[in-house]
């Protein structure tokens, strides 16, 4: 089965935001290629080293905000 990397991408930016913590800081518990894409595309912080979390640049936070509510959000 083919995957498409951009809505993986989409559904991790919007998951991150629910280990969000201290303001931008999420939890790095995806996967690698995935999170290094969004690094790549400067929605968040470089996800190899030693931390446990990356940071939202504002772009990403407010990107991962309106994923969430497009892909997991209820309606009326």
């Amino acid at each position: 089965m083919e995957l498409d990397a951009e809505r993986i991408d989409d559904a991790v930016l919007a998951l991150l935001l629910l280990g969000l913590h201290g303001g931008n800081r999420a939890w790095k518990s995806f996967d690698w290629d995935a999170m290094n894409r969004l690094h790549v595309k400067g929605l968040i912080s470089n996800p190899v080293g030693n931390a446990k979390a990356v940071m939202f640049t504002p772009q990403g936070k407010e990107q991962a905000q309106a994923l969430l509510q497009v892909l997991f959000g209820r309606t009326g």
